[in-house]
Protein backbone atom coordinates (compact mmCIF):
# COMPACT_ATOMS: atom_id res chain seq x y z
CA UNK A 1 0.00 0.00 0.00
CA UNK A 2 1.48 3.22 -1.27
CA UNK A 3 1.72 6.21 1.40
CA UNK A 4 -1.05 8.31 -0.27
CA UNK A 5 -3.37 5.03 -0.06
CA UNK A 6 -2.48 4.38 3.53
CA UNK A 7 -2.91 8.60 4.62
CA UNK A 8 -6.42 8.17 2.77
CA UNK A 9 -7.95 5.18 4.52
CA UNK A 10 -6.49 6.39 7.64
CA UNK A 11 -8.06 9.78 7.20
CA UNK A 12 -11.71 8.07 6.43
CA UNK A 13 -11.03 5.20 9.21
CA UNK A 14 -10.43 7.46 11.87
CA UNK A 15 -13.31 9.88 11.14
CA UNK A 16 -15.97 6.80 11.16
CA UNK A 17 -14.21 6.00 14.09
CA UNK A 18 -14.82 9.14 16.12
CA UNK A 19 -18.10 9.29 14.33
CA UNK A 20 -18.90 5.77 16.03
CA UNK A 21 -17.14 6.47 19.39
CA UNK A 22 -19.24 9.70 20.08
CA UNK A 23 -22.46 8.19 19.09
CA UNK A 24 -21.71 5.62 21.00
CA UNK A 25 -21.04 7.46 24.18
CA UNK A 26 -24.14 9.77 23.31
CA UNK A 27 -26.27 6.52 23.41
CA UNK A 28 -24.62 5.17 26.91
CA UNK A 29 -25.07 8.51 28.44
CA UNK A 30 -28.57 8.66 27.42
CA UNK A 31 -29.11 5.18 28.53
CA UNK A 32 -27.49 6.09 31.78
CA UNK A 33 -29.82 9.18 32.81
CA UNK A 34 -32.56 7.01 31.18
CA UNK A 35 -32.16 4.21 33.84
CA UNK A 36 -31.12 7.08 36.39
CA UNK A 37 -34.56 8.55 36.21
CA UNK A 38 -36.59 5.40 36.14
CA UNK A 39 -35.09 4.06 39.13
CA UNK A 40 -35.22 7.79 41.03
CA UNK A 41 -39.09 7.28 40.53
CA UNK A 42 -38.83 3.32 42.22
CA UNK A 43 -40.28 3.43 45.98
CA UNK A 44 -37.91 0.75 46.89
CA UNK A 45 -34.78 -1.07 45.39
CA UNK A 46 -33.90 -4.77 45.23
CA UNK A 47 -33.80 -4.69 48.53
CA UNK A 48 -31.93 -8.10 50.04
CA UNK A 49 -33.75 -10.65 48.36
CA UNK A 50 -31.75 -13.08 46.68
CA UNK A 51 -30.49 -11.86 42.91
CA UNK A 52 -31.74 -13.70 39.94
CA UNK A 53 -30.12 -14.54 36.40
CA UNK A 54 -32.41 -11.64 34.81
CA UNK A 55 -31.10 -9.12 37.93
CA UNK A 56 -27.55 -9.78 37.31
CA UNK A 57 -27.57 -9.49 33.66
CA UNK A 58 -29.33 -6.41 34.15
CA UNK A 59 -26.95 -4.84 36.65
CA UNK A 60 -24.12 -6.11 34.23
CA UNK A 61 -25.22 -4.04 31.35
CA UNK A 62 -25.80 -1.31 33.63
CA UNK A 63 -21.81 -1.39 35.10
CA UNK A 64 -20.68 -2.56 30.97
CA UNK A 65 -22.64 0.65 29.78
CA UNK A 66 -21.73 3.05 32.48
CA UNK A 67 -18.31 1.87 32.06
CA UNK A 68 -18.21 2.90 28.25
CA UNK A 69 -19.40 5.87 28.57
CA UNK A 70 -17.06 7.02 31.39
CA UNK A 71 -13.94 5.56 29.69
CA UNK A 72 -14.70 6.02 25.74
CA UNK A 73 -13.88 9.71 26.24
CA UNK A 74 -10.26 9.23 28.02
CA UNK A 75 -9.30 7.20 25.33
CA UNK A 76 -9.63 8.58 22.26
CA UNK A 77 -6.62 10.13 23.05
CA UNK A 78 -4.96 7.01 23.05
CA UNK A 79 -6.86 5.87 19.44
CA UNK A 80 -5.69 8.51 17.81
CA UNK A 81 -1.80 7.82 18.62
CA UNK A 82 -2.53 4.21 17.52
CA UNK A 83 -4.22 4.65 14.39
CA UNK A 84 -0.96 7.29 13.52
CA UNK A 85 1.26 4.43 14.29
CA UNK A 86 -0.41 2.00 12.34
CA UNK A 87 -1.03 4.43 9.03
CA UNK A 88 3.06 5.03 9.21
CA UNK A 89 2.84 1.04 9.58
CA UNK A 90 0.92 0.18 6.89
CA UNK A 91 2.61 2.96 4.52
CA UNK A 92 5.96 0.70 5.01
CA UNK A 93 3.98 -2.39 3.56
CA UNK A 94 2.44 -3.79 6.79
CA UNK A 95 -1.01 -5.21 7.14
CA UNK A 96 -3.84 -2.46 7.43
CA UNK A 97 -5.94 -2.41 10.72
CA UNK A 98 -8.56 -0.50 12.21
CA UNK A 99 -8.72 1.45 15.35
CA UNK A 100 -11.91 -0.32 16.05
CA UNK A 101 -9.98 -3.52 16.82
CA UNK A 102 -7.24 -1.18 19.68
CA UNK A 103 -10.71 0.38 21.31
CA UNK A 104 -12.54 -3.32 21.12
CA UNK A 105 -9.42 -4.55 23.43
CA UNK A 106 -9.29 -1.73 25.69
CA UNK A 107 -13.22 -1.63 26.29
CA UNK A 108 -13.02 -5.97 27.13
CA UNK A 109 -10.77 -5.11 30.15
CA UNK A 110 -13.78 -2.08 31.28
CA UNK A 111 -16.36 -5.01 30.29
CA UNK A 112 -14.19 -7.45 33.08
CA UNK A 113 -14.61 -4.55 35.52
CA UNK A 114 -17.94 -4.07 35.14
CA UNK A 115 -18.73 -7.94 35.98
CA UNK A 116 -16.70 -7.70 39.28
CA UNK A 117 -18.46 -4.12 40.20
CA UNK A 118 -21.62 -6.57 39.36
CA UNK A 119 -20.41 -9.25 42.14
CA UNK A 120 -19.36 -6.30 44.28
CA UNK A 121 -22.53 -4.52 44.37
CA UNK A 122 -24.77 -7.91 44.83
CA UNK A 123 -22.56 -8.53 47.86
CA UNK A 124 -23.16 -5.28 49.07
CA UNK A 125 -26.71 -5.50 48.43
CA UNK A 126 -27.38 -8.82 50.24
CA UNK A 127 -25.06 -7.45 53.39
CA UNK A 128 -27.99 -4.50 53.15
CA UNK A 129 -25.51 -2.13 52.99
CA UNK A 130 -26.88 -0.11 49.61
CA UNK A 131 -29.67 1.73 49.27
CA UNK A 132 -32.23 1.90 46.34
CA UNK A 133 -30.10 4.76 44.80
CA UNK A 134 -26.89 1.80 45.33
CA UNK A 135 -25.15 4.64 47.67
CA UNK A 136 -23.55 3.23 51.01
CA UNK A 137 -25.72 2.86 53.96
CA UNK A 138 -22.92 2.38 56.04
CA UNK A 139 -20.69 5.46 56.98
CA UNK A 140 -17.44 2.59 57.39
CA UNK A 141 -18.40 1.68 54.07
CA UNK A 142 -17.87 4.97 52.55
CA UNK A 143 -14.84 5.71 54.91
CA UNK A 144 -13.05 2.56 53.75
CA UNK A 145 -13.65 3.83 49.84
CA UNK A 146 -12.69 6.75 50.56
CA UNK A 147 -9.33 6.68 52.35
CA UNK A 148 -8.50 3.72 49.75
CA UNK A 149 -9.30 5.66 46.98
CA UNK A 150 -7.37 8.19 48.24
CA UNK A 151 -4.36 6.01 49.46
CA UNK A 152 -4.20 4.22 45.92
CA UNK A 153 -3.37 7.73 44.73
CA UNK A 154 0.14 7.23 46.64
CA UNK A 155 0.91 4.19 45.15
CA UNK A 156 3.86 2.75 42.83
CA UNK A 157 1.50 1.17 40.71
CA UNK A 158 -1.08 3.63 40.30
CA UNK A 159 2.21 6.21 39.29
CA UNK A 160 3.04 4.20 36.85
CA UNK A 161 0.01 3.69 35.36
CA UNK A 162 -0.68 7.27 34.85
CA UNK A 163 2.62 7.81 33.35
CA UNK A 164 1.47 5.57 30.73
CA UNK A 165 -2.53 7.16 30.21
CA UNK A 166 -0.60 10.61 30.30
CA UNK A 167 1.67 9.60 27.48
CA UNK A 168 0.99 6.48 25.72
CA UNK A 169 2.81 6.99 22.87
CA UNK A 170 5.85 5.37 23.10
CA UNK A 171 4.62 2.29 24.51
CA UNK A 172 2.16 1.72 21.92
CA UNK A 173 4.40 2.41 19.06
CA UNK A 174 7.45 -0.20 20.41
CA UNK A 175 4.16 -2.76 21.49
CA UNK A 176 2.67 -2.35 17.90
CA UNK A 177 1.71 -5.61 15.86
CA UNK A 178 0.01 -5.56 12.96
CA UNK A 179 -2.91 -7.22 12.64
CA UNK A 180 -6.17 -7.87 14.42
CA UNK A 181 -4.89 -10.00 16.75
CA UNK A 182 -2.36 -7.55 17.47
CA UNK A 183 -4.73 -4.47 17.88
CA UNK A 184 -6.99 -5.99 20.26
CA UNK A 185 -3.93 -7.31 22.66
CA UNK A 186 -2.46 -3.88 22.76
CA UNK A 187 -5.88 -2.29 23.52
CA UNK A 188 -6.40 -4.92 26.03
CA UNK A 189 -2.53 -3.88 27.53
CA UNK A 190 -3.59 -0.61 27.35
CA UNK A 191 -6.70 -1.00 28.73
CA UNK A 192 -4.97 -2.62 31.51
CA UNK A 193 -2.74 0.30 32.33
CA UNK A 194 -6.37 2.39 32.65
CA UNK A 195 -7.50 0.26 34.90
CA UNK A 196 -4.92 0.15 37.61
CA UNK A 197 -4.58 4.02 37.38
CA UNK A 198 -8.79 4.03 37.73
CA UNK A 199 -10.00 1.41 39.66
CA UNK A 200 -10.78 2.53 43.19
CA UNK A 201 -11.89 5.48 41.72
CA UNK A 202 -14.66 3.61 40.37
CA UNK A 203 -15.39 2.36 43.54
CA UNK A 204 -16.59 5.57 45.15
CA UNK A 205 -19.89 5.24 42.67
CA UNK A 206 -20.63 3.56 45.89
CA UNK A 207 -19.99 6.77 47.89
CA UNK A 208 -22.01 9.28 45.62
CA UNK A 209 -24.26 7.11 44.15
CA UNK A 210 -23.70 4.50 41.56
CA UNK A 211 -26.69 6.25 39.43
CA UNK A 212 -26.21 9.55 40.47
CA UNK A 213 -25.82 11.34 37.14
CA UNK A 214 -23.41 14.01 38.62
CA UNK A 215 -21.45 12.05 40.16
CA UNK A 216 -20.48 10.03 37.51
CA UNK A 217 -19.74 12.84 35.60
CA UNK A 218 -17.62 14.13 38.07
CA UNK A 219 -15.55 10.84 38.44
CA UNK A 220 -14.94 11.17 34.98
CA UNK A 221 -14.18 14.69 34.36
CA UNK A 222 -11.63 13.57 37.56
CA UNK A 223 -10.11 10.47 35.07
CA UNK A 224 -9.99 12.88 32.14
CA UNK A 225 -8.21 15.75 34.13
CA UNK A 226 -5.54 13.15 35.02
CA UNK A 227 -5.00 11.86 32.01
CA UNK A 228 -4.47 15.19 30.31
CA UNK A 229 -3.50 17.77 32.22
CA UNK A 230 0.27 18.41 33.40
CA UNK A 231 1.94 17.76 36.63
CA UNK A 232 -1.11 15.55 37.62
CA UNK A 233 1.05 13.43 39.73
CA UNK A 234 1.16 16.18 41.93
CA UNK A 235 -2.44 16.71 41.64
CA UNK A 236 -3.36 13.10 42.18
CA UNK A 237 -1.78 13.26 45.61
CA UNK A 238 -3.53 16.27 46.63
CA UNK A 239 -6.46 14.43 45.81
CA UNK A 240 -5.19 11.77 47.49
CA UNK A 241 -5.02 13.82 50.62
CA UNK A 242 -8.63 15.32 50.06
CA UNK A 243 -10.11 11.43 49.73
CA UNK A 244 -8.50 10.60 52.84
CA UNK A 245 -9.42 13.61 54.77
CA UNK A 246 -12.91 13.45 53.53
CA UNK A 247 -12.97 9.51 54.73
CA UNK A 248 -11.56 10.10 58.29
CA UNK A 249 -14.49 13.06 58.86
CA UNK A 250 -16.86 10.77 57.04
CA UNK A 251 -16.05 8.35 59.81
CA UNK A 252 -15.70 10.30 62.31
CA UNK A 253 -19.54 11.90 61.58
CA UNK A 254 -20.69 7.92 61.72
CA UNK A 255 -19.46 7.36 64.76
CA UNK A 256 -20.80 10.62 66.49
CA UNK A 257 -24.03 10.06 64.72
Amino acid sequence: MTAANSASLAQRDLLLLLGALGGLVALCWWYLIDTSHGMAGMSGGMGIRPWSSIDFLLMFAMWAVMMVGMMVPTAVRSVLIFVQIGTRASARGRAWVSGYWFTAGYLLIWTFFGAAATLLQWALDQAALLSPMMVSTSSSLGAFLLISAGAWQFSPIKNTCLRHCRSPAMYLATHFRPGISGAVNLGIRHGMYCLGCCWLLMGLLFVGGVMNLMWIAAITVFVLAEKLLPDTLRASRLSGWVMILIGVGYLAWGLVN
